[in-house]
Protein backbone atom coordinates (compact mmCIF):
# COMPACT_ATOMS: atom_id res chain seq x y z
CA UNK A 1 0.00 0.00 0.00
CA UNK A 2 1.71 3.21 -1.26
CA UNK A 3 0.86 6.12 1.22
CA UNK A 4 1.27 9.73 0.21
CA UNK A 5 2.92 12.48 2.43
CA UNK A 6 -0.43 13.83 3.56
CA UNK A 7 -1.82 10.24 4.17
CA UNK A 8 1.41 9.62 6.31
CA UNK A 9 0.78 13.09 7.85
CA UNK A 10 -2.47 11.76 8.88
CA UNK A 11 -1.60 9.10 10.31
CA UNK A 12 1.34 9.77 12.58
CA UNK A 13 -1.00 12.73 13.81
CA UNK A 14 -3.89 10.32 14.62
CA UNK A 15 -1.07 7.95 16.30
CA UNK A 16 0.30 10.89 18.68
CA UNK A 17 -3.37 11.32 19.19
CA UNK A 18 -4.66 7.76 19.92
CA UNK A 19 -1.79 7.63 22.43
CA UNK A 20 -3.45 9.60 24.43
CA UNK A 21 -6.31 7.15 25.20
CA UNK A 22 -4.13 5.06 27.29
CA UNK A 23 -5.08 6.90 30.37
CA UNK A 24 -8.77 8.01 29.45
CA UNK A 25 -12.28 6.15 30.46
CA UNK A 26 -14.49 4.87 28.14
CA UNK A 27 -15.15 4.31 24.66
CA UNK A 28 -13.23 6.79 22.28
CA UNK A 29 -14.33 6.66 18.15
CA UNK A 30 -11.63 4.83 16.30
CA UNK A 31 -9.92 6.54 13.85
CA UNK A 32 -10.64 6.61 9.94
CA UNK A 33 -9.43 3.97 8.22
CA UNK A 34 -5.92 3.88 6.83
CA UNK A 35 -6.48 3.90 3.46
CA UNK A 36 -9.63 3.67 0.75
CA UNK A 37 -11.28 0.63 0.18
CA UNK A 38 -9.87 -1.77 -2.09
CA UNK A 39 -10.54 -5.35 -2.97
CA UNK A 40 -10.37 -7.70 -0.88
CA UNK A 41 -7.28 -10.24 -2.64
CA UNK A 42 -5.50 -6.56 -2.42
CA UNK A 43 -6.09 -5.62 1.64
CA UNK A 44 -5.03 -9.17 2.19
CA UNK A 45 -1.56 -8.21 1.60
CA UNK A 46 -2.02 -4.44 2.58
CA UNK A 47 0.62 -3.36 5.61
CA UNK A 48 -2.22 -2.45 7.52
CA UNK A 49 -4.27 -5.87 7.25
CA UNK A 50 -1.17 -7.77 8.07
CA UNK A 51 -0.59 -5.44 11.45
CA UNK A 52 -4.33 -5.49 12.81
CA UNK A 53 -4.14 -9.65 13.25
CA UNK A 54 -1.13 -8.66 15.91
CA UNK A 55 -3.63 -5.87 17.66
CA UNK A 56 -6.36 -8.45 17.70
CA UNK A 57 -4.47 -11.11 19.25
CA UNK A 58 -2.68 -9.27 21.56
CA UNK A 59 -5.87 -8.07 22.87
CA UNK A 60 -7.26 -11.40 22.91
CA UNK A 61 -3.98 -12.87 25.09
CA UNK A 62 -4.48 -9.95 27.24
CA UNK A 63 -8.26 -11.27 28.14
CA UNK A 64 -6.41 -14.35 29.61
CA UNK A 65 -4.57 -11.87 32.21
CA UNK A 66 -8.19 -11.79 33.58
CA UNK A 67 -8.20 -15.77 33.97
CA UNK A 68 -4.70 -16.60 35.17
CA UNK A 69 -4.94 -13.55 37.93
CA UNK A 70 -8.13 -14.90 38.89
CA UNK A 71 -6.26 -18.57 39.05
CA UNK A 72 -3.67 -16.95 41.09
CA UNK A 73 -5.79 -14.68 43.34
CA UNK A 74 -5.61 -15.71 47.06
CA UNK A 75 -3.04 -18.84 46.47
CA UNK A 76 0.11 -16.92 47.27
CA UNK A 77 0.92 -17.85 43.35
CA UNK A 78 3.86 -15.15 42.20
CA UNK A 79 2.35 -12.93 39.42
CA UNK A 80 6.19 -13.23 37.78
CA UNK A 81 6.95 -16.72 36.63
CA UNK A 82 10.32 -17.27 35.14
CA UNK A 83 10.16 -21.13 34.12
CA UNK A 84 6.48 -20.60 32.63
CA UNK A 85 7.99 -17.59 30.71
CA UNK A 86 10.90 -19.41 29.49
CA UNK A 87 9.13 -22.15 28.61
CA UNK A 88 6.74 -19.95 26.39
CA UNK A 89 9.72 -17.97 25.02
CA UNK A 90 11.63 -21.27 24.10
CA UNK A 91 8.45 -22.64 22.63
CA UNK A 92 7.66 -19.18 20.31
CA UNK A 93 11.16 -19.47 19.29
CA UNK A 94 11.02 -22.76 18.05
CA UNK A 95 7.77 -22.46 16.17
CA UNK A 96 9.11 -19.30 14.58
CA UNK A 97 12.32 -21.25 12.92
CA UNK A 98 9.67 -23.96 11.53
CA UNK A 99 8.15 -21.31 9.57
CA UNK A 100 11.13 -19.48 8.34
CA UNK A 101 10.74 -16.35 10.91
CA UNK A 102 13.09 -14.33 12.72
CA UNK A 103 13.41 -16.46 16.09
CA UNK A 104 14.86 -13.28 17.73
CA UNK A 105 12.36 -10.78 16.87
CA UNK A 106 9.65 -13.34 17.56
CA UNK A 107 11.02 -13.41 21.28
CA UNK A 108 11.12 -9.69 21.49
CA UNK A 109 7.63 -9.22 20.75
CA UNK A 110 6.43 -12.06 22.94
CA UNK A 111 8.71 -10.84 26.16
CA UNK A 112 6.13 -8.00 25.60
CA UNK A 113 3.03 -9.87 25.29
CA UNK A 114 4.03 -11.77 28.70
CA UNK A 115 5.06 -8.00 30.18
CA UNK A 116 1.60 -7.15 29.40
CA UNK A 117 -0.14 -9.99 30.53
CA UNK A 118 1.70 -9.15 34.06
CA UNK A 119 0.56 -5.24 34.22
CA UNK A 120 -3.39 -6.54 33.67
CA UNK A 121 -2.32 -9.55 36.79
CA UNK A 122 -1.00 -6.90 39.33
CA UNK A 123 -3.60 -4.30 37.80
CA UNK A 124 -6.25 -7.08 38.68
CA UNK A 125 -5.11 -7.92 42.40
CA UNK A 126 -4.74 -4.36 43.05
CA UNK A 127 -7.98 -3.89 42.52
CA UNK A 128 -9.36 -6.89 44.33
CA UNK A 129 -7.34 -5.85 47.09
CA UNK A 130 -8.76 -2.22 47.37
CA UNK A 131 -12.72 -3.34 46.93
CA UNK A 132 -12.73 -7.29 47.81
CA UNK A 133 -15.98 -7.46 46.64
CA UNK A 134 -15.30 -7.28 43.37
CA UNK A 135 -12.91 -10.22 43.51
CA UNK A 136 -13.50 -13.47 41.67
CA UNK A 137 -15.51 -16.24 43.42
CA UNK A 138 -14.55 -18.35 41.44
CA UNK A 139 -10.83 -20.05 40.78
CA UNK A 140 -10.27 -21.10 37.07
CA UNK A 141 -8.07 -24.14 36.00
CA UNK A 142 -4.63 -22.61 35.14
CA UNK A 143 -3.50 -25.50 33.37
CA UNK A 144 -6.77 -25.00 31.15
CA UNK A 145 -6.33 -21.07 31.10
CA UNK A 146 -2.49 -21.63 29.45
CA UNK A 147 -3.95 -24.00 26.54
CA UNK A 148 -5.81 -21.25 25.68
CA UNK A 149 -3.00 -19.22 25.91
CA UNK A 150 -0.82 -21.58 23.88
CA UNK A 151 -3.31 -21.89 21.47
CA UNK A 152 -3.58 -18.00 20.82
CA UNK A 153 0.26 -17.51 21.06
CA UNK A 154 0.90 -20.13 17.71
CA UNK A 155 -1.39 -17.63 16.16
CA UNK A 156 0.00 -15.06 17.26
CA UNK A 157 3.97 -17.01 16.48
CA UNK A 158 1.86 -16.96 12.79
CA UNK A 159 0.81 -13.47 12.47
CA UNK A 160 3.98 -12.64 13.58
CA UNK A 161 6.02 -14.30 10.75
CA UNK A 162 3.32 -13.11 7.70
CA UNK A 163 4.20 -9.25 8.85
CA UNK A 164 7.68 -8.86 8.68
CA UNK A 165 8.04 -6.50 5.74
CA UNK A 166 4.82 -4.42 7.25
CA UNK A 167 6.69 -4.43 10.97
CA UNK A 168 10.03 -2.97 8.63
CA UNK A 169 8.33 -0.64 7.07
CA UNK A 170 8.30 3.23 8.34
CA UNK A 171 4.37 3.28 8.65
CA UNK A 172 4.20 0.36 10.58
CA UNK A 173 4.37 2.66 13.96
CA UNK A 174 1.25 4.70 12.55
CA UNK A 175 -0.51 1.70 11.24
CA UNK A 176 -0.42 -0.23 14.41
CA UNK A 177 -1.53 2.32 16.28
CA UNK A 178 -4.39 2.37 13.99
CA UNK A 179 -4.80 -0.74 14.67
CA UNK A 180 -4.72 -0.78 18.22
CA UNK A 181 -7.14 1.88 18.01
CA UNK A 182 -9.34 0.12 16.17
CA UNK A 183 -9.30 -3.22 18.45
CA UNK A 184 -9.68 -0.90 22.04
CA UNK A 185 -12.82 0.57 20.47
CA UNK A 186 -13.95 -2.75 19.52
CA UNK A 187 -13.30 -4.82 22.78
CA UNK A 188 -14.43 -1.77 24.79
CA UNK A 189 -11.15 -1.82 27.18
CA UNK A 190 -10.70 -0.33 29.89
CA UNK A 191 -7.43 1.92 30.67
CA UNK A 192 -5.85 -0.92 32.36
CA UNK A 193 -6.21 -2.89 29.56
CA UNK A 194 -5.56 -0.33 27.13
CA UNK A 195 -2.28 0.24 28.82
CA UNK A 196 -1.38 -3.35 28.67
CA UNK A 197 -2.35 -3.25 24.89
CA UNK A 198 0.00 -0.63 23.85
CA UNK A 199 2.96 -2.52 26.26
CA UNK A 200 2.04 -5.63 24.46
CA UNK A 201 2.79 -4.11 20.86
CA UNK A 202 5.67 -2.09 22.02
CA UNK A 203 8.39 -4.27 20.23
CA UNK A 204 6.07 -4.86 16.90
CA UNK A 205 7.52 -2.42 14.56
CA UNK A 206 11.24 -2.98 13.71
CA UNK A 207 11.19 -6.18 14.55
CA UNK A 208 11.76 -7.32 11.06
CA UNK A 209 12.15 -11.20 10.50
Amino acid sequence: MQLTRSMSRALIAGAAATLLFTGAGGAVAAPAAPAPAAPAAARAHSPYDRLRPLAALSAERLATGDLVAAAKWGTGSPIDDPAREQQVLDAVAEQARQLGADPAATVRIFRDQIEANKIVQRGLHRRWEADPAEAPAERPDLDEVRKEINRINTELVRAIAASAPARSAPSCRPLLTVAGARVRHARHLDPLHTVALARSLASVCGAAG
